[in-house]
Order: C-alpha cells, then sequence, then structure tokens
C-alpha cells in the first residue's frame, strides 16, 4: 500500500541511481556561471572581441531553449534513463572539443552542441530523481535543490581555479566530470517505464496560447534578458583575472542559492508572489542602472554584481512558482513552454549586448538590461488579476481538467457519494477511514480519488510517481475499505 509512509527518510540516504544523477545535476548546473571567470581571457588569447566572446551564452541558451520544445517527446518514446545519458555524452563531446579548439567560432559551435545536451539532460535528471529517491519525494526535491545550489556556487569557483591554469582548463573539468557522472549513470541508474502517452513536440508552443502562460513567459524572457546581459559583460569592467573572478562569481553564486531556497519561500509567504516579484524586479532595475553608471569603477561593478545574487535568487523561485500557479496545462508541459521563452531572452541578449557595446559604449548593454527589468513589471501586472486568483485559489479562471482513470465498479444508488481526494502521504489511509464512517453513517457511496503530485523545482516539473503507482494505491484503499465492510470505488 502506498499511502502510509511510517517515518520520514533521511534526504540524504538515497541509492546509488539517485547520488549519480545528483553528482550530474551539480556538474550540468555549473555550466552557465564556469564560463564567467574566462570570457576576458578567451578574449585576449584568441583575438576575439568580448561580442563574439558573448556568443559562447548565446548559441548555448538558444540550442537549449529550442531543445526544450522536444525533450519531453524524445524522453517519452526512448525513455527517461536513454534521454539522459544522451544529455551526458553530448555534453562530455562538446565540452571536449570546445576545450580542444583554437578559434573562438569554432568554441561557440561546441558550446551550441552542449546546450542540447544540457537540454536532454536537465529536462530528464529532476524526473530521474525523483523516481529513483527513497523516502518520498520531498527528499528527492531537498537533494535536488542542494544540487541546483551546489552548482551555481561551486561553477565559477571551479572556473576561476581550473582557468587561472588555462582557459582551457573549465571546458577539460566539466568534460572529464560529466565523464565520471556518465559512467555512475549508466551503472547504478535502472531502465525506467516510458511513459505511456507520447508527448507531442508541439504541446509546450500550443500552451503558449493560454493567456497567464504567455504573459509570466515574456516576463521571464525579460528578465533572462537582463541577467544574461550582466552575467555575459560585466566581467570586462571588473578588471580582474580568472581566479578573482571566480571568487566574485562565487560570493554572488552562494547569494543566489542562499536566497533561492531559504528566503524566496519566507518572503513569498509573508507577502504573496506578486508584489514581492514587482519589488525584486525593481530592485534588480536598480542594481543594473547602478553597474551601467559605474562601469568605469570596478569595485562599483563588483559590489553591485554580487549583490544582484539575493535578487536573481528570489525572482528564479518565485517566477517559477508563477508560472505554474496560473498554468491550465499539465506542469511538465508547462515548464518546457516556459523553459522555451526564458532562455530565448537569456539567449539573445548577450549577442544584442554585445552589437551594442561595439557601436556606443560599455554602459549602454547594462541600461538596456536595466530597462528590461523595468519593463517586466507591467508585463507582470497585465496578468496580476490571474496570478492573486491562482494564489488565493478562487476557482476562477482558466480550469485545468484533471484526468481520471475509474477503478472498481460503481455501486447502482441515486444517493449522493461521499468522495474523499488523497494523495501520497502517511495521514492518506486514516482520511480515507474516517470518510467511510461518514458514508456509512449516511448511507452514501464512498469515491476515493487519489490526488498525483508534480514536484517542480526552478523551471522542471515531475511527476512524483507514476499511473500505476497511484492506481495501486486506490486498489491498497478499496481493498482496506472492503475489508471493513465498506463498499467504495475509486
Amino acid at each position: 500500500m502506498s499511502a502510509p509512509h511510517g517515518k520520514a527518510a533521511s534526504p540524504f540516504r538515497q541509492p546509488k541511481a539517485v547520488w549519480a544523477v545528483a553528482f550530474a545535476c551539480v556538474i550540468s548546473f555549473m555550466g552557465i556561471g564556469l564560463v564567467d571567470p574566462i570570457l576576458p581571457a578567451l578574449a585576449e588569447n584568441l583575438d576575439a572581441t568580448p561580442s563574439q566572446v558573448s556568443l559562447l551564452f548565446s548559441s548555448y541558451l538558444i540550442v537549449t531553449a529550442v531543445a526544450m520544445l522536444f525533450v519531453g517527446w524524445v524522453s517519452s518514446r526512448i525513455g527517461a534513463k536513454r534521454t539522459l545519458v544522451t544529455g551526458l555524452a553530448v555534453i562530455v563531446v562538446f565540452a571536449a572539443l570546445a576545450g580542444a579548439t583554437d578559434s573562438i567560432n569554432s568554441i561557440v559551435g561546441f558550446r551550441a552542441g552542449w546546450g542540447l545536451g544540457n537540454a536532454l539532460f536537465i529536462a530528464t535528471s529532476l524526473a530521474v530523481i525523483v523516481a529513483s529517491a527513497s523516502g518520498g519525494f520531498s527528499g528527492a526535491i531537498i537533494l535536488y535543490e542542494t544540487a541546483l545550489g551546489l552548482g551555481i556556487a561551486v561553477g565559477p569557483l571551479l572556473g576561476g581555479e581550473l582557468g587561472g591554469i588555462s582557459w582551457r582548463g573549465p571546458f577539460f573539468g566539466v568534460a572529464a566530470l560529466m565523464a565520471v557522472a556518465l559512467i555512475a549513470t549508466l551503472a547504478f541508474v535502472p531502465d525506467l517505464p516510458r511513459a505511456k502517452k507520447v508527448t507531442s513536440p508541439l504541446a509546450p508552443l500550443k500552451a503558449l496560447r493560454h493567456r497567464g502562460l504567455l504573459t509570466m513567459g515574456i516576463m521571464a524572457l525579460l528578465y533572462n534578458w537582463g541577467f544574461f546581459t550582466m552575467l555575459g559583460y560585466a566581467p570586462y569592467p571588473m578588471e580582474l583575472d580568472a581566479h578573482e573572478l571566480g571568487l566574485v562569481f562565487t560570493a554572488w553564486g552562494l547569494l543566489v542559492a542562499a536566497f533561492s531556497v531559504f528566503f524566496a519561500p519566507r518572503l513569498q509567504a509573508r507577502w504573496g508572489t506578486a508584489p514581492v516579484l514587482y519589488a525584486n524586479l525593481l530592485g534588480l532595475g536598480i542594481v543594473m542602472a547602478v553597474i551601467a553608471a559605474g562601469v568605469a569603477d570596478p569595485t562599483t561593478v563588483i559590489v553591485a554584481v554580487v549583490v544582484s545574487g539575493a535578487f536573481i535568487g528570489i525572482n528564479n523561485t518565485l517566477t517559477t512558482q508563477a508560472v505554474m500557479l496560473v498554468s491550465p496545462v499539465e506542469r511538465p508541459v508547462a515548464s518546457s513552454a516556459y523553459g522555451f521563452l526564458r532562455f530565448i531572452g537569456g539567449g539573445l541578449a548577450p549577442y544584442v549586448a554585445g552589437k551594442l557595446a561595439d557601436a556606443t559604449d560599455l554602459s549602454v548593454p547594462f541600461y538596456l538590461g536595466a530597462a528590461t527589468f523595468l519593463l517586466a513589471i507591467p508585463v507582470l501586472a497585465s496578468g496580476h488579476r490571474l496570478l492573486r486568483r491562482a494564489e488565493t485559489d478562487t476557482g476562477e479562471g482558466e480550469p485545468v481538467p484533471p484526468t481520471l482513470t475509474p477503478v472498481g465498479t460503481p455501486a447502482p444508488t441515486d444517493a449522493p457519494p461521499v468522495v474523499v481526494a488523497v494523495g501520497a502521504h502517511p495521514e492518506a489511509a486514516a482520511v480515507v477511514e474516517a470518510a467511510a464512517r461518514l458514508a456509512r453513517d449516511t448511507g452514501s457511496p464512498l469515491e476515493v480519488v487519489h490526488v498525483r503530485q508534480t514536484a517542480v523545482v526552478e523551471e522542471q516539473a515531475a511527476d512524483t510517481e507514476t499511473e500505476a503507482e497511484a492506481k495501486a494505491a486506490v486498489i491498497a484503499h478499496l481493498d482496506r475499505l472492503g475489508g471493513l465492510g465498506v463498499a467504495a470505488t475509486g
């Protein structure tokens, strides 16, 4: 019986399969921050302009964005483990090729291949961890968030240390670590059942027809435009070497991780999602304007970038929550649609910033980034009612149609049923038995509904149990009720 789980297990006592994927997650989440400390070194050693080097972000993120539309379809056809392994293998190959080349254009191309592997990996890693974890999905989420925080914080530090040896170091370092993760995944992660329903690659694009999801997606696009403008161009006016840049962005990453995990949920509970996002976007706009105005002063830029980590951590968490709150489609589809728009904004920003910097001066891209943060506020405000309704659970707005799979034969009666809805949690059996007593006392039939939960971290969403597991939980409830002499269906 799946409902009662007994004493909660430690989130860090997990099978080897979970640790293998969690290790790969840490390395994957290093992917963006890892190259920040070596951007000036790349420009100097390869005789490239900052705008050319910025294409490392653009190619990586645009390919990731487009691939996000298809990874659900790929995973539903070949299975989560094969998708995961394919993504890891692609990252290993293209990261190594990027380290072996002497051309900035080749590195940009290989980063695009890296982006494809990253999309395949991140879209399935959460689902694999949830499916393989022991002690319930809450422990899996804690482990996934820990891996996310470590990757964000350690990526710049490792990039700075390896970049201090050679600009090739971070690329070869990722290739080696991901190769270890690939071997561990092949050895320890079991084959997982394929989805019964094949996801259409057009489903995420069709989902954007819904106003709430489109509004939040555009807001995320504008936010990421400003974010990746800062990430791609802030290293240049700092005038630091690779090691020093690594330390700066490690401090930034620690604030991102801390405010994402610890502070964002508290602020959301105290003030609500929308008000915190309004204030946060305003704060980011001010910080970016400070960078633009003080671009000639390295200390100003360094302090502003580190401080921005707090705002970015809050925004990353609450933007995802806002998307999932207003979305009227399945959450994995919503996360793919949101990820597409989010990464498109991040991919276009460095390219446009480079062109602006070449045509004007280095402050202009930062002023544009500040403007995109501020423009995201009225975009978010246009969907304020949808978000507020979803957050207060008024039942208004676009309905989310449930998918119901009948279990058992309904009793031949005209009496209205007592309906009890439970999930896979320790109190499920007690709740169902209380509903059974009510049904018996009122002479009503009993219907047991099992609610399948969805885990959401950053832009990723994954079902916490399969349809077969949910059906088995309902059957267990019905068998137990039958033993108590209570007729029920589910």
